[in-house]
Formats: C-alpha cells, structure tokens, sequence
C-alpha cells in the first residue's frame, strides 16, 4: 500500500467557545479521490483552511510524505504541493484564459511579457488534460461555469502540486458542465495527484470518488470505501442518523445475521 501523501491526525481548531474541528484525522493518498462531507457546520470549512494554511489548527499533526510539517500560512501549503480551488475561481473576467493561467506568475523575455512562450505552455498544460477550448485568447466571461471551473483548476497545476483541494467544483453547474469537471478529477487521479472533493453532491462523489470521509459536529463520522458502501449509510452518517437507537439496534441486528 502507499503512503499518505498527507494525512492529518487529531487536528482541533477553536473559534473562542465554538469548536470547530475536534481531533480530526484525514488521510489522502497519491492518485485517490477523497470525497470530504458533512452538513453545513460540520466542520468541512474549517479543515480546509487548515490544510490551505489560512488558519493554522491548535493542536494535531499534519504529515507531508511521511515527515511532520506546519502549514501556518497559504505559501506553506503552496510550497508543500497543495492547491486550493475555492468556489469564487479567483479569476479576472476582462482577462483572457492565457493571462489567467499566468496571472501572477508572467513569463517575460527582454523586459516584456512573452506571450509567444505562455501561449505555448498554455495549449500544452490544456492538451495534456485533453481540456478543448475554442480559443485561449477569449475572455474568461465568455466561459461557461464548468470552462471556467477546469481553467481555476488547470491554473493551479502550473504549481505541479501534489494535493489538489476543490471546494464545491460543480456547484450551480448544469449537467454537461458538471460532467465536463468530473471528467477533469479523474484525469487529475490518473496523474497520480491527491484530490479532496469537498462536495454535497452525493452523485458527484458517487461518480469520482474513492473514500468518502464524514464529519459531523467537527468529529469524525466515518470514512468509507464509495463502492462498498450504500448511498444511505453515507447519508446516516452526515445526518447523524446512524447515531441513534433504533439504527444502532438494526446494525447489531444485521451483523449477528451475517
């Protein structure tokens, strides 16, 4: 079996009173889809900035590749091989996908932009996810939601990370925009990438995903293999409904069956 390329372990992370995160572990390895779920306030969020670097946990350990590292701000995960695609894209909309793809990272020849080198680069990053534009030199408002979504994506792989993290990536997408996305993560697990799928579509996370890891109420609420585990199990575990009497006493049941 491989290593975790990252793996988290009794992360907790408190708001004064509130607590958010309570020692909670994640593990991704290299070319695995992780599905990451909860309700709202389970704690999703905040693990992701965690991991991001936006907020550092109080207490916990992260481990990068085996070896224990802090993430205590974004270049410290960037540095690392994590990238982070949050639902606002962060892109410039008067900008076209070239100029995006580089925003912040130009190349330039004799003091100026080389278009000629980025445009280049560009095609090939694009090509190599067999990603079709109509043409890398349109503005990004022309994008639909789902060309948009894979040109945040392909932006960040310029960083040639080793953990891609995507918040809601087909969120108020249409059916074939989702599918175009979906498409894209398995070619990012193909790659060999870590991929976090944080996502409450559970179609979605049926389509890509290898393990589902379950919070709840800042907690760990389970972690499943996606093939072998039903749609209502995973439900009862995000809800909360495999924690009370009735489903304790059926799952006894089942098992003394068995």
């Amino acid at each position: 079996m491989s290593r975790p390329v990252l793996e988290l372990s009794g992360i907790s992370k408190s708001f004064g009173a509130v607590q958010a995160l309570n020692q909670v572990d994640l593990a991704v390895d290299p070319g695995e889809v992780v599905a990451l779920l909860g309700d709202n306030g389970a704690g999703k969020s905040t693990l992701v900035k965690v991991i991001a670097g936006v907020n550092s946990g109080d207490s916990g350990d992260i481990l990068w590749e085996g070896k224990r590292v802090e993430i205590n701000r974004p270049a410290d995960a960037q540095r690392l091989g994590i990238a982070t695609i949050y639902q606002d894209l962060a892109l410039c909309d008067n900008l076209d996908i070239v100029a995006n793809l580089f925003l912040g990272v130009e190349k330039t020849a004799f003091g100026a932009l080389d278009e000629v080198d980025m445009e280049r680069r560009a095609t090939e990053l694009l090509d190599s996810l067999s990603v079709k534009m109509p043409s890398l030199r349109v503005p990004v408002a022309s994008l639909s939601g789902g060309q948009r979504q894979i040109i945040a994506i392909a932006r960040a792989l310029l960083g040639e990370p080793k953990v891609v993290l995507l918040d809601e990536p087909t969120a108020a997408l249409g059916v074939a925009q989702t599918a175009q996305v979906l498409d894209l993560i398995e070619r990012l697990r193909d790659r060999g990438l870590g991929v976090i799928l944080v996502s409450h579509n559970m179609a979605d996370v049926r389509a890509v995903a290898d393990r589902a890891a379950v919070l709840r109420l800042g907690r760990n609420a389970g972690d499943f293999g996606v093939e072998e585990t039903s749609y209502e199990e995973i439900v009862a575990a995000i809800t909360g409904a495999s924690d009370n009497p009735v489903s304790r006493r059926a799952s006894v049941t089942r098992t003394e069956e068995a």
